[in-house]
């Protein structure tokens, strides 16, 4: 039986553009026949796992640059261009049994992920085999001059947010990690449609009788109540954590506060819609985890005033309500509980009120992960 930690969150930000499209428009999708601003999953989760990796104090990359950056390393430490620029090419080639393929520029073919302290430790294999790449440059075929093995377990090597969030390596199969952690798109509660902005740059160095700006142009941007949803499989990832419990509750507790303070940085100078949730859900469940996304397939309606977040705050809780009602969940869910903008309004649906998001995440780590050991 796995044990899920499952986060929801209702958040309202104005005028930006946090995710576009191939043509600079706020991504869409069509749910319950209306039209919704969307931001993608890959977007929201690349600045949670920044956080984490920012709490944890340890980075990982994911990236195609390592030979790129065991050469600069190599030249900064005295190494001719040419000769470090084939030891990079070497990490890749001698990595596993057949190797990674590299391209004209120096990058892999694939993307790794790996940490960042990693380049130091692959520098370090390169200067050991000096001699042997000083004897093979410029040779068609050199094949590995490098060690396969030690290659090998330096990219297989994992973070926290590796843990997390996953690997997958075809090249190197005994590199992929399953992810722990799923991350939903996030999308408006309600029907909401791109809007345009025209803009002018005004050159300030223009003569005071010259009129006209320096650049004009179009862009996009859309506002809205975004359902957000994310959950994280506890019990693989104490498996990827090697059953640490404590390192699992850090990691755990980490994700929980960075998926609710983060916001994807796109046209933030622009736009700075620096915005937090105004009701955050956590639910501790056996089995399965569970998306209340489904309450908004009918768009949320503005109340008397013309918001949306009330009235997507209580449609929440209704569809909560009725929906642990049929699944009976109480029996497979040690915890839920939420936080929320308007503590007087009345979300029973959404289990015991805290105070904070502090709060709220420190009661659902406890009856996931209690701090006197014993995994729930």
């Amino acid at each position: 039986m796995s044990l899920y930690l499952d986060l929801s969150a209702l958040q309202s930000v104005p005028a930006a553009n946090l995710n576009r499209d191939d043509l600079g428009s706020p991504k869409q999708v069509r749910y319950g026949n209306a039209p919704r601003i969307r931001v993608s999953s890959q977007s929201w989760k690349r600045v949670i796992r920044h956080g984490v990796e920012q709490d944890l104090g340890e980075k990982a990359a994911r990236t195609r640059m390592v030979p790129v950056k065991v050469k600069q390393a190599l030249m900064q430490a005295g190494w001719p261009e040419e000769l470090a620029a084939f030891a990079g090419a070497q990490v890749a080639a001698s990595a596993g049994k057949k190797g990674i393929g590299t391209e004209k520029q120096g990058h892999t073919s694939v993307l790794l992920f790996l940490p960042e302290a990693a380049i130091a430790e692959l520098v370090a294999i390169c200067a050991e085999h000096r001699e042997a790449l000083e004897k093979a440059q410029g040779k068609r075929n050199a094949g590995q001059l490098l060690s396969p093995d030690r290659i090998e377990e330096i990219l297989k090597r994992r973070t926290a947010s590796i843990s997390l969030l996953g690997r997958m390596l075809a090249e190197l199969p005994d590199a992929n990690v399953d992810g722990a952690a799923q991350v939903a798109h996030a999308f408006t509660t309600h029907a909401a449609e791109p809007q345009r902005d025209y803009f002018t740059a005004v050159d300030d160095w223009l003569g005071q009788a010259e009129t006209g700006s320096g650049h004009l142009d179009t862009a996009e941007f859309s506002a809205g109540v975004f359902y957000r949803f994310a959950t994280v499989n506890i019990t693989d990832l104490m498996k990827n954590l090697e059953g640490d419990i404590k390192a699992a509750r850090t990691v755990l507790g980490s994700f929980a506060e960075h998926f609710l303070l983060s916001l994807p940085q796109a046209k933030r100078t622009s736009t700075a819609p620096h915005t937090l949730p105004d009701l955050a859900y956590l639910a501790v469940r056996q089995h399965r985890p569970l998306s209340l996304a489904a309450a908004f397939e009918a768009p949320v309606t503005a109340d008397g005033l013309g918001g949306f977040a009330k009235p997507s705050r209580s449609t929440l809780a209704s569809y909560a309500h009725n929906i642990n009602r049929l699944t009976g969940d109480d029996r497979h869910r040690p915890f839920h509980g939420h936080a929320t903008i308007a503590p007087e309004e009345q979300l029973a649906g959404l289990g015991g009120a805290h105070n904070s998001y502090g709060d709220l995440i420190e009661a659902a780590l406890e009856a996931a992960l209690p701090e006197s050991g014993e995994q729930r």
